[in-house]
Order: C-alpha cells, then sequence, then structure tokens
C-alpha cells in the first residue's frame, strides 16, 4: 500500500492548484483527453476469457520466454529436462517505495542484461507481471520507458527524483513546472472530465517515474503497445490493479471482498462477477451507455502516471471519515485546492473514470440489485492493496492465462517494524474462494508464518497440490540493508536508493545462497511431470511448505 499522509498532500496540492495558469503548448503531447473516432468493433465484451490481443500476446510472448527459460535451466543445472516449459509470472507488492525500490532490485536480480547472479536469465523467461500501488510505480516506470535496465532507471531518473522527493514540500520547485500541471488539470476540468486529487497526484508521480521532460504529459498505458520492447515480445505482459469502492453505498474504503480492476495496455475491467467485462484501454474516459458510446469516443484518458496513482491511492479513506467534519484542516485544505476548479464533493478523494460499463449486461455477469455496479455512471477506484491483498494475484489465477507458477515479491509492512507477516497473501486465499479462483494454493494461518519463519526466507506452496499454481513467496528481508523502511518515508538519498536496489538482488538470490538456482529451478519445473535433478529433493525439504 502507499503512505496515509494526507497532510502533506492537502499542502501540495494546494501549492500546485492555488497558481495561477500557465500556458499549455498544445502541439506538444498534452494531458488532456482527446475525442476520437470510435473503432468499428465492440468497446466492451463479456468476461468469457482473453481478448484476441492479450491471447496474442502471451502466446508469442510465451514463445520467446521458453526459449529463455530453456537456457537458464540448462546454465543453472544441466539435469533440468526442457522438454515441457512451465509458464512464469512474477507479482510486484505495494508497500510505497519501499516495494518501488526493493522490487527493482528483485528485477534487476532476475534480468540478464543488469546482473550476474543465479537467478539472471529468468526475467527473460517471465510471462506476465502484475504490480499494485508501489509495485505499480516500479512496473509503469518500467514499462512507460520502454523497459530499460533497472541500473539505468535508477541512475538517469529515481537517483535524483527520490532524492528530493516530489511528494515532500521541502523539495516544491526543485523539478517541476508547477504551474502547467495547474493548467492541464483545469483543462481537463474544462474538456468536461472529472478532476480529483488524484489527477494532481498522478502527473507529480509522473516526473519521478518517466524520463521525459513534462513528466510523461503525453505518455498512456495503451501507447505501450507501439514501444519496441512489446512489439518484438521482449517483456512479460503488465497488469496494473486497483480496487472499487462502491460509493454509492456509502463506502469510504473497499473491504476485503472489494471488486478487482484490471489496467494492461490492451484492456481495463474485471474478472469479478459483478463486473466480468472488459474494454479498450485506449478508449476508456468514453461515455458509455448499454456497451455503446453515447457520442464520439475519448483516447489519451490512460494517462500513465494517473494509473499508477490510481493504484496507490491510499488518501480515499482517510479523506472519507474526515469530510464529515466541515471545520477540519483536512477540508479546509481541499476547499483550497478545488474549489477554483469544480464544487467539492466526496468524489474528489477516488481517482475517477467514466463506468465502461454503464447499463450493461455481461453474459458472464453475476447481477447483484443491492449494489450494481452497472448502475453507476462513473467509478471510483483506490488503490488496489487496501483491502489487506497487497500482492497483486488475483489476475494471474485466471485459468485463460495459464500461469503455472508465481514468484510474489512480498514488500507489505504487516508489522509494527514494517515487515511482512503472511497476513496479505493469507487474504488473497481466503477471497480466492469468495471469486471462484481454484487454483490459489494453501496458505497457513499468520501465526504459522511466524513460528515457522516463513516471513523471512523463500518458500514454496502448492508443492503437493497438482492443480494449484505453485507460488515462490519472496518477503522483504535484510540481507544486506535494513530494508524495512517506513511506507511514509518520502525521500531516499541515493545511497539509500542504490542500497535498496542491492537488498532487493539479495532477497531474489536469497543472498547468494549456494544452490538457491537449482532450487528455484526445481520449484518452476516440479509439476511438468518430467524428471528433475537429484538435488530437488533436497530442495524440496528446504523450501516446501506442505499443509
Amino acid at each position: 500500500m502507499m503512505f496515509a499522509s494526507t497532510g502533506i498532500l492537502s499542502l501540495l496540492l494546494s501549492t500546485v492548484l492555488a497558481a495561477p495558469a500557465a500556458l499549455v503548448d498544445r502541439d506538444s503531447p498534452s494531458y488532456v483527453p482527446l475525442d476520437a473516432e470510435c473503432p468499428s468493433e465492440s468497446l466492451v465484451r463479456a468476461a468469457s476469457g482473453l481478448s484476441t490481443k492479450e491471447e496474442a500476446y502471451r502466446v508469442s510472448r510465451k514463445a520467446v520466454a521458453d526459449e529463455a527459460l530453456k537456457s537458464w535451466l540448462v546454465e543453472t543445472n544441466s539435469e533440468f529436462r526442457t522438454d515441457e516449459l512451465p509458464t512464469v509470472a512474477l507479482s510486484s507488492s505495494g508497500g510505497g517505495y519501499r516495494a518501488m525500490l526493493s522490487g527493482a532490485g528483485v528485477i534487476q536480480g532476475l534480468d540478464a542484461r543488469d546482473s550476474n547472479v543465479s537467478t539472471s536469465g529468468l526475467f527473460q523467461a517471465i510471462t506476465y507481471h502484475s504490480a499494485l500501488s508501489g509495485g505499480a510505480w516500479l512496473l509503469t516506470s518500467f514499462a512507460g520507458n520502454n523497459y530499460p535496465t533497472i541500473s539505468s532507471l535508477a541512475y538517469n531518473l529515481w537517483g535524483l527524483a527520490i532524492q528530493d522527493s516530489l511528494l515532500d514540500p521541502q523539495a516544491l520547485g526543485a523539478l517541476i513546472d508547477y504551474l502547467t500541471i495547474a493548467d492541464e488539470i483545469a483543462l481537463k476540468q474544462s474538456a468536461g472530465f472529472d478532476t480529483t486529487l488524484i489527477d494532481v497526484y498522478g502527473r507529480l508521480l509522473g516526473y519521478q517515474l518517466y524520463e521525459e521532460a513534462d513528466g510523461g504529459a503525453g505518455v498512456t498505458l495503451s501507447s505501450i503497445t507501439g514501444f519496441s520492447n512489446f512489439t518484438s515480445h521482449a517483456v512479460p505482459y503488465p497488469i496494473i490493479t486497483a480496487l472499487g469502492a462502491k460509493v454509492w453505498l456509502g463506502q469510504c474504503s473497499p473491504g476485503p471482498n472489494a471488486t478487482t480492476y484490471e489496467f494492461s495496455p490492451f484492456e481495463f475491467g474485471s474478472w469479478d462477477s459483478d463486473v466480468s467485462a472488459f474494454t479498450p484501454t485506449k478508449y476508456l474516459g468514453t461515455s458509455m451507455k448499454g456497451g455503446n458510446p453515447v457520442s464520439s469516443c475519448t483516447t489519451n484518458y490512460d494517462n500513465i502516471g494517473y494509473i499508477a496513482g490510481t493504484s496507490s491511492d491510499i488518501f480515499a479513506g482517510e479523506l472519507c471519515t474526515q469530510l464529515s467534519d466541515p471545520n477540519s484542516e483536512l477540508v479546509t485544505g481541499m476547499e483550497q485546492i478545488l474549489v477554483k476548479v469544480h464544487e467539492i464533493s466526496t468524489s474528489d478523494q477516488y481517482a475517477t473514470y467514466r463506468n465502461p460499463f454503464y447499463e450493461y449486461q455481461s453474459s458472464t455477469q453475476v447481477p447483484n440489485p443491492a449494489n450494481d455496479i452497472g448502475d453507476q455512471e462513473s467509478l471510483s477506484l483506490v488503490d488496489g492493496g487496501v483491502a489487506l491483498q497487497n500482492n497483486p494475484i488475483f489476475p494471474l489465477l485466471q485459468p485463460a492465462r495459464k500461469v503455472d507458477v508465481l514468484i510474489v515479491n512480498d514488500n507489505s509492512a504487516d508489522t509494527s517494524y514494517n515487515w511482512p507477516n503472511g497476513s496479505e497473501i493469507l487474504t488473497t486465499y481466503v477471497q480466492s474462494f469468495n471469486h471462484n479462483l481454484t487454483r490459489m494454493p494453501y496458505i497457513p494461518p499468520v501465526d504459522t508464518f511466524i513460528a515457522e519463519g516463513l516471513n523471512t526466507r523463500a518458500t514454496f506452496f502448492g508443492c503437493n497440490e497438482s492443480s494449484k499454481i505453485t507460488i515462490v513467496y519472496l518477503p522483504n528481508a535484510d540481507f544486506t540493508f535494513a530494508s524495512n523502511v517506513s511506507t511514509t518515508q518520502l525521500s531516499y538519498s541515493e545511497a539509500e536508493q542504490a542500497a535498496m536496489i542491492a537488498n532487493g538482488v539479495q532477497i531474489v538470490t536469497q543472498g547468494g545462497k549456494a544452490g538457491w538456482g537449482t532450487c528455484l529451478g526445481c520449484a518452476v519445473m516440479m509439476k511438468t511431470g518430467q524428471t528433475l535433478p537429484d538435488d530437488c529433493t533436497s530442495c524440496f525439504a528446504e523450501y516446501c511448505y506442505y499443509q
């Protein structure tokens, strides 16, 4: 999850939006959504499987990934057979900058372009990569810059941007043109679109996450489909998650059984039974009714910084509870922020999207008249991890994606010392039954996690469950640096960033432990039915959790 620091956010945003409007160069890439001609194909489909485009990418990426997996396995241990190869995925948790930097180290340790350790090359064998909140900052920065190495991002972008945090009032004016941001948001509002705190927040994040001088004002999630590493199927398919808040029921923040929404380069939507539909990401922002556009279509709404802000919007719950006091400092701050743009309402705390599924009945949907999302003209989305599911696993349990092995990097701050304790992945296991997701392996109670030290070292879940995916659980741990940094820490020196990333490499290599590469290969290959190296027997004894 992100950080609960609304006082800082209010001060920052009031500084931004109180500024006089600047002039935006309308010939340059703009944050403002655009009118566009609608495509010939339908803009909404039932969630009966993958879209044609995602399925084509999955197949092509799997072919590339298989070759990389063969090479990594043979180099790791020549006894591995590679006649049948599983589909491998990666999940990057939330946790603010802690998750972003630690998760970056995990990727670096998997990326053959950027490291020479026992796990180097496995990133090239991954077909899907999901993320939320701080993990979404990492993934959108990685994907939005056409997948450079982590070393390149850290040196060329993050070092200065995160050292002088754009969310820290003391650093105001260091790197950003705040007047332009204010004007961009005012122009979006004047174009007929709702603007909220998350518009400002997402634009500020853009200056940390994207290398463009304007902070990625014109970079959209759907534009990734034209990037060279994507078109060559050289990278995993990215998925960002957020949760829906049922504000029409008076709900401030989503509960554990909340609707999970996915953002990917091709589509936005949800597999959950109360939506069970998808729409092209490129046309987010289009006014829809019954699955059809009301008039013209909209493009450029899926700004990648706005989506990163959506997935890390933890402010909603805190803001909502304080709005009941009209004299609170927060309400006063919000008035200063937004009164010049529009009349303040509770919707300003959420990332707002026109509901593509308004009055649409999916053939796979299970209607619920008590809280029918299809009756709402807009969706209010928040941080993907606020409902105690800080690891975005649900998208990778979908049978259509055919994931066999999932590497889960958990950077949650569950304990008072900001370490994970298994509660987040346990909630995912419990809630998987409510979402009819049958491939989640058994996860033990938190007491067991702590008693057996599963929250401090790598663990394989699902070892003896042939019908479940295998989860390789990699919790945040102190190998070379005290990486249990508070989620509220808003800036990191370049030395701290480097230390966090280096410790992330240690997490994925388990401190460079001898034989770990083979054991990880054993986990990847355990359910293929092929003869495994003899070393796998001791690996499973050490790392498998058996119920």
